[in-house]
C-alpha cells in the first residue's frame, strides 16, 4: 500500500479547468488498479492532494434540485458567477475566493475501504483546524460538512463536503470558509437545507484568517488522522 501523498496548491483555478483535472487523476489510478488486478507486478497507485481557489461558481450535486439555485442565467452573469451539474454527492454550494478548497484524489486501497470513515476523517480534520482558532466545530446527524452551534437555533455551516468514488478512488471534497464574501450564498439555498445559515473563519473570529497557515493546519491534521507516511510537495 502506498500511504505517500503528493500535494499541490493550483491557486486561482477555473472550476472546469479543476474537474478535468481531477477526473484525469482518478482515471489514471483507475487504468493503473485494473493493470494491478490483472497481475502486473510492482504497481503503486499515488494518491494526491490539491487545494485550489475558485472564481465565483455555484455547483450541484448529482442528487441536487435546480430550485435550490435562486439565479437566472443573467443574474449569474451579473454577479460573475457560473453553474455546475456536477457528479459528486449532495447539494447546491457555492465556491469563490477567500475559500480553501480541497480535493482529495485518494486510492482508498491504500488506507481503507469505507467510504463512512473517510468522510468523517475529512471532517475531522476540519474540526481539528478551526478549534486551533478557539472555534468549535461540530457535525450535525444527516448532513456532511462542519458546523457551528449545532442543535441551536443559530446553527451555521462554516465547511461543506462533497465527494465521488470510483472503484475506492475519490475526488472532489471540501470548502472550508476562511475569508469568503457571505452574500454569494445568499443566491441558492446552501445544500439545499432551508433555515440554516453559512458562516466563514473570518465572520465568527472578526478577523481576516492567513490563508496558507489555514492550509498547513489541514494538511498536518489529515496527515495524523489518515496515518500519512509522508507528504510530497508537487
Amino acid at each position: 500500500m502506498n500511504k505517500k501523498i503528493r500535494i499541490s496548491d493550483l491557486g486561482r483555478k477555473d472550476y472546469k479547468e479543476t474537474w478535468d483535472y481531477q477526473t484525469t487523476l482518478l482515471n489514471e489510478i483507475i487504468a493503473l488498479k485494473k493493470e494491478k488486478r490483472n497481475g502486473k507486478s510492482g504497481i503503486e497507485t499515488p494518491n494526491y492532494f490539491l487545494f485550489v481557489e475558485h472564481p465565483h461558481v455555484y455547483t450541484l450535486g448529482k442528487s441536487g434540485d435546480i430550485n435550490n439555485l435562486l439565479l437566472n442565467e443573467e443574474k449569474l452573469k451579473e454577479k460573475e458567477a457560473t453553474f455546475y451539474k456536477i457528479n459528486r454527492g449532495g447539494d447546491i454550494t457555492y465556491h469563490g475566493p477567500g475559500q480553501i478548497v480541497g480535493y482529495p484524489i485518494l486510492d482508498l486501497e491504500n488506507f481503507f475501504t469505507d467510504i463512512h470513515k473517510y468522510l468523517r476523517l475529512l471532517e475531522e480534520s476540519i474540526i481539528l483546524t478551526i478549534s486551533e482558532y478557539g472555534l468549535k466545530g461540530e457535525r450535525s446527524e444527516g448532513e456532511t460538512g462542519v458546523w457551528l452551534d449545532v442543535g441551536t437555533p443559530f446553527a451555521r455551516k462554516i465547511c461543506a463536503m462533497g465527494i465521488r468514488a470510483s472503484r475506492w478512488v475519490t475526488m472532489h471534497g471540501f470548502a472550508l470558509n476562511v475569508n469568503v464574501n457571505l452574500g454569494y450564498f445568499d443566491n441558492i439555498i446552501p445544500c439545499g437545507i432551508r433555515g440554516k445559515a453559512v458562516t466563514s473563519m473570518e465572520a465568527e473570529l472578526g478577523r481576516k484568517v492567513p490563508e496558507e497557515e489555514v492550509k498547513e493546519k489541514i494538511i498536518k491534521h489529515f496527515k495524523k488522522l489518515f496515518e500519512v507516511e509522508k507528504m510530497i510537495t508537487a
